[in-house]
């Protein structure tokens, strides 16, 4: 057995201002499915490390509903793709790949049967389409909007209806099975954002930018009331049946959700999430009759009890919600520790790994205070409970526990890398090597030409440092920082990733052109410079395991490797480990791994020597 992938702790929704985003669960209301970049995610609600991701997409996805009876999934992307899957089977057999349209698909709809779906979205010659989940081909139309369709919806029980809502203000019922246009009912004076039957097929609801919740019949689609916000104008995002048809919920962009009796047409329930851009409210689901999910703009997910009366108590799920720049693992304890990531929008979460944490383990959360307002470039962690992370905002930030530390290091110009020891931290950037002594004193520019990597080592009265300029390394140290202790130039391409062993005795060096060279550093000597050459991209980060036998490398060509110190010529390769990418690895002892991705999503992998 070369390899094992482990759980998965996954991404949260991509969320964009203004626009809805679509939340599916499964018939049972255990797992939520959602959409980030080009993976699918099924996320269990209850346990995160059950979380499962399907990366078959080419393109980014934007939608992903479960099928009723549970077996399927049906997820589109930004191209008109739609592809169905297995869900009950962990490689995701492919029933079906189509393309019914030829631009982006906004929503999709099963029909009770799991038979037929619909689409709908921004198509050049139309604006939606049904087929069938099996052959695909045709099983009617749907047609009469002037603008993009944003949202549908299938009643589940005979006769069969459908209804569409649209960029052009308008909701249309089609009678179904074949799907035709039926008519066009204009309630709504600005885009229509959400549409839903009710589960028992009795009552079909629409909302929309003008802040207005309508309530049809099901099978006629006559207008059977409108709710009264109390003059809130605000946009309503998505709606949401509770499974016994009785109520709705509303997410709203006023950062409120609210729970409403259809048949009063009064709000039973309401939750303030926030007043502020972030806490507006962009998709919802109801997970079972007692659970109610909604999604942030921020890309928090909220699960609310509907059986609580306090409308101030709720979970919240946090994930990574753009591409992950940067990953670190801190804690020497392989049963308790925590995996820092951070994004290319200068946001920080942390993931709790190790068995103690039992059925919690993988559970993210923030990084509490003020960190980093632009790209995370790099962590370091060291080795005594405190990790700095260094962002183009140009500061570095130090990070214990939970929470950042209140004060930064102001860095003279963009980073490129950051390596620390109990004596200081070393930061390189575009200008020169900056060396920030810990404990105060004063900051100064070791190296002043333009440094692409760097680590470094403790020794018991001096720091070892390495440094890579072009596709030079170059070894100093502290005592006489002037004078280098040794260039190795083996190298093709620029210089990314430097990684000590934790004796300080070998460096790996990882390069822009995919190769890795190991240097014996107390001899002074390169000791493989073209065995380990497999990866075909940029290598972006490098690792030792805890015995320093093994080393972890992972680069922008989607691809991990296990090399052996002892055993030059073998390696262990996991091909596509990340879409996009995969930007940090860690290791949990000898034989675990942990990587991070261009896909914001955590993955564990078990390597056996």
């Amino acid at each position: 057995m070369a390899y094992k992938a482990g759980p998965i702790y996954p991404c949260n929704p991509a969320t964009a201002r203004s626009e809805s985003t679509k939340l599916g669960v499964d018939p049972k209301g255990e797992k939520l499915i959602y959409t980030n970049g080009r993976a699918v995610i099924i996320r269990d609600l209850n346990h995160t490390a059950l979380s499962h991701a399907y990366t078959q997409h080419t393109q980014s996805a934007t939608v992903a509903r479960f099928s009723p009876s549970g077996y399927y999934a049906a997820s589109a992307d930004v191209a008109g793709n739609v592809r169905v899957w297995d869900v009950t089977n962990p490689d995701n057999n492919l029933k079906l790949a189509t393309r019914p349209l030829s631009g982006k698909i906004n929503d999709l709809a099963w029909d009770g049967e799991s038979k037929r779906i619909i689409v709908g979205g921004e198509g050049k010659d139309k604006f939606g389409a049904a087929f069938f989940m099996d052959s695909g081909s045709s099983c009617g139309e749907i047609t009469g909007h002037s603008k993009p369709i944003t949202s549908l919806s299938v009643r589940h029980q005979r006769p069969f209806r459908a209804i569409s809502g649209s960029d052009d203000n308008s909701v249309i019922l089609h009678t179904a099975v074949p799907f035709k246009y039926d008519k066009m009912i204009n309630t709504h004076t600005r885009f229509v954002r959400d549409v839903a039957f009710s589960p028992d097929g009795e009552l079909f609801a629409s909302v929309a930018s003008d802040g207005k919740l309508f309530f049809y019949d099901g099978k006629s689609g006559e207008v059977k009331g409108e709710v009264n916000r109390d003059g809130s104008t605000s946009s309503l995002m998505a709606c949401s049946w509770n499974p016994d048809s009785k109520s709705i919920a509303t997410a709203g962009a006023d950062g409120i959700v609210s729970i409403w009796d259809a048949s009063s047409l009064k709000s039973t329930q309401s939750y303030t999430v926030g007043s502020d851009v972030q806490s507006q409210q962009n998709g919802i689901v109801f997970a079972g009759p007692n659970a109610l999910v909604s999604i942030s703009l921020s890309g928090v997910l909220n699960i609310f009890d509907t059986r609580e009366s306090s409308s101030t108590k709720w979970r919240r799920l946090h994930g990574a919600t753009k591409a992950i720049t940067a990953s670190v693992l801190s804690g020497d304890n392989e049963k308790e520790a925590t995996f820092y990531t951070g994004s290319f929008d200068g946001s920080i979460k942390r993931f709790d790994i190790g068995e103690s944490f039992g059925e919690k383990e993988g559970n993210c959360d923030e990084v509490n205070g003020t960190g980093h307002t632009a790209n995370v470039i790099g962590f370091s962690n060291d080795g005594k409970g405190k990790v700095y992370s260094a962002g183009w905002d140009d500061k570095v930030s130090s990070i214990e526990g939970d929470s950042f530390s209140s004060t930064s290091l102001p860095i003279k110009s963009q980073p490129s890398g950051i390596a620390s020891t109990s004596n200081g931290i070393y930061v390189a950037t575009s200008s020169g090597l900056e060396v920030h002594p810990i404990g105060g004193g004063t900051s100064s520019l070791l190296v002043k030409e333009p440094v692409s990597a760097v680590a470094a080592f403790s020794e018991s009265n001096s720091d070892v440092i390495a440094y890579g300029n072009g596709k030079k390394v170059v070894l100093l140290s502290t005592t006489s920082s002037d004078k280098q202790i040794a260039t190795f130039e083996d190298n093709k391409g620029d210089i990314l990733s430097l990684s000590f062993t934790s004796d300080g005795k070998f460096l790996a060096s990882g390069d822009s052109a995919g190769r890795i060279i190991l240097i014996d550093v107390a001899k002074n000597e390169t000791t493989v410079s073209s065995r380990w050459t497999f990866h075909t991209g940029r290598i972006v980060d490098l690792a030792w395991s805890k015995s320093d036998k093994r080393l972890a490398s992972v680069g922008l060509d989607e691809n991990v490797y296990i090399w052996d110190r002892e055993k030059v010529a073998k390696n262990i390769a996991i091909k596509n480990a990340h879409p996009g990418g995969v930007t940090g690895v860690s290791w949990l002892g000898d034989d675990k791994i942990i990587t991070a991705g261009s896909d914001g999503i955590v993955r564990t992998w078990t390597v056996p020597a």
